[in-house]
């Protein structure tokens, strides 16, 4: 039995997120299992290294499945791809070891999230960017940013989800907040050994009220001590959001 991992590239606009559901919906995990079952004339089962939302985008998400079969690792990916939606590809593949899983084997993720920051619209990039037109601190954001890193508990900036087994810890180690200008797009980068739900879009909704002046000097730090979600603002919107990389 080969245990076999993908790097999945993926527009998440018209799926409902990435785990398959009860209720037949479309998922990026359900789509691939399909193109699995057409390689392999039987059900595989994937593992990916998290959830991702309804609307949220992926460059690196990573999975991994088992398969008996002797056909070259080129051959799978040529039939992945040959057998998925337009809206997802698999753009690595290679075979890892036994005791590889790519949920338990994370050692940090990598998220970004995207801002047009401009008076006009896009066109192009509007699934994958956040249109705000108001002006932006991003000297302010960067400051407030900083007392996110290192390990917190970061219940203030965890959305409830009865799905979701709420007991589990809310402390996360985040490694780095990095928020970059590049035209007129804002980037915010947060790695972090784990997400909470909707952690990262609720961060980025307090970082844009710190950016427009709404929120004063250090809310971040009294928002996390708070532990308490009814304290931080509104979260941004999915269509911004994307996982970049998952580290092994």
């Amino acid at each position: 039995m080969r245990n076999i991992k993908l790097t999945i590239e993926y527009d998440g606009t018209d799926f409902y997120g990435w785990q398959v559901q009860i209720k037949s919906q479309r998922t990026v995990q359900a789509e691939i299992e399909k193109a699995l079952k057409k390689i392999f004339k039987k059900h595989v089962t994937l593992f990916g290294s998290g959830r991702t939302d309804s609307g949220v985008h992926a460059l690196g998400q990573a999975a991994n499945f088992h398969a008996a079969t002797k056909l070259p690792i080129a051959t799978i990916q040529t039939a992945l791809n040959a057998n998925l939606p337009k809206d997802i590809a698999v753009v690595d593949i290679e075979e890892v070891g036994p005791r590889f899983h790519a949920r338990f084997s994370v050692k940090s993720k990598t998220y970004r999230y995207t801002i047009l920051n401009r008076p006009a619209r896009c066109a192009l990039q509007r699934r994958f960017c956040f249109f705000y037109p108001y002006p932006l601190n991003l000297r302010s954001m960067r400051a407030e940013a900083r007392a996110l890193v290192g390990r917190h508990d970061f219940k203030s900036f965890q959305t409830a989800n009865p799905s979701r087994d709420e007991k589990a810890t809310t402390v996360r180690t985040v490694r780095g907040v990095e928020i970059t200008k590049k035209g007129d797009f804002v980037h915010i980068d947060i790695e972090a050994d784990g997400f909470l739900y909707k952690m990262v879009r609720n961060i980025v909704g307090t970082l844009l009220q710190v950016g427009n002046g709404k929120l004063p000097k250090g809310s971040m730090r009294r928002i996390l001590s708070r532990k308490d979600r009814t304290v931080a603002p509104a979260p941004a919107k999915a269509h911004g959001l994307t996982l970049v990389e998952v580290k092994y």
